[in-house]
């Protein structure tokens, strides 16, 4: 009995002595696909320090998360450099014993490189990761989702090389919602940052057609417009476009029925909350690892010659036909509600 009593002192005080840093500044979608690093961290070292540094409009996704400690923000509005000297000084302060760095552009390497931690990994593709003391390969090409790349940054703590995203709405957030929340309802999630990852209104049209519950079309402010003529040509949908926050709408999307959505932040969202979900890949491919992860997914895709046109989205159809948006078929494929 002493002797596995002094086992579990020496597990304490080496989980308390890890402090994380985990770096991802990049969009919504990639924030919530860096939240596995977390959960598999505090798995592992329950009574440890974790930290996460995100960019400004990003941190209601994870504040209040219960994998992580604190929320570090980099406000790039308060002057890119300047703000940048500011994180590197905190994060030296902190004295990290390791800074994991899922993000791939030089901003986030100087902190990594610079911060003074006992252990830096990233990804090679970052310009700095030459400074990194250790640098893993980002391979799409492996059939990997983003997750799995993720999480290979952690491989030597002995985590598990699979999980799915997670985010926590607050009860307040679960409140706000809840007087949509009557009937039996579906999301969708119609837009995207890229013109070339967003399916045609007129497909989200012809896809309203054919449900029999309520339909409740979110996204930001900025798309509230695109929202309101898909809405008006269907006699079942309500327009939430630009009423609920990030959390409220995971709050929304936990309980639909199912959530449709593009290769977008929505998607990782309804993945996070393990909503059933119909994703529409338009430019884009699930084979560059950035899928639904629900247990209840379905991809819809059209196979083309031109196509995938590149790992993001484009302005316009670099070919001017936007085939791959126009020609999806889901009349047969996709999950109808019933």
């Amino acid at each position: 009995m002493p002797l596995i009593y002094g086992f579990y002192r020496i597990h304490l005080f080496l989980s308390r002595m890890q402090k994380f840093l985990i770096i991802q500044t990049a969009f919504l979608g990639d924030v919530i696909l860096a939240t596995p690093v977390a959960n598999a961290l505090r798995e592992k070292y329950p009574d440890a320090q974790i930290d996460m540094l995100v960019r400004k409009g990003n941190e209601s996704l994870v504040q209040g998360h219960y994998a992580l400690d604190n929320v570090l923000i980099w406000n790039k509005k308060e002057g890119k450099y300047k703000s940048l000297r500011a994180l590197k000084k905190q994060i030296v302060a902190e004295k990290y014993t390791e800074i994991i760095n899922l993000h791939r552009f030089a901003s986030s390497g100087f902190l990594t490189a610079f911060g003074k931690a006992e252990n830096s990994v990233g990804f090679d593709k970052n310009p700095l990761s030459f400074l990194f003391k250790k640098k893993v390969k980002h391979d799409l090409t492996q059939n990997l989702h983003e997750v799995e790349r993720n999480l290979s940054l952690i491989a030597h703590h002995g985590v598990p090389k699979k999980m799915r995203p997670s985010l926590h709405p607050a009860e307040k957030d679960f409140a706000f919602v809840n007087k949509f929340k009557g009937q039996k309802y579906v999301c969708f999630a119609p837009a995207s940052v890229w013109f070339t990852k967003q399916m045609p209104k007129e497909k989200w049209i012809e896809l309203g057609h054919t449900m029999n519950h309520k339909i409740y079309l979110i996204g930001g402010p900025g798309d509230v417009a695109l929202c309101e003529e898909i809405a008006q040509e269907l006699d079942n949908a309500e327009v939430l476009a630009g009423q609920l926050n990030l959390m409220q709408s995971a709050a929304l999307i936990k309980d639909a029925q199912h959530s449709y959505v593009n290769d977008s932040g929505p998607m990782h969202i309804s993945s996070a909350m393990n909503t059933p979900t119909t994703a529409f890949y338009c430019s884009t491919v699930p084979e560059f690892g950035f899928g639904p992860l629900a247990e209840q997914s379905r991809i819809i895709s059209k196979s083309l010659d031109c196509k995938p046109c590149g790992l993001h989205g484009h302005k316009a159809c670099p070919k001017g036909h936007f085939d791959c948006g126009f020609k999806l078929d889901f009349k047969k494929d996709v999950y109808l509600d019933s």
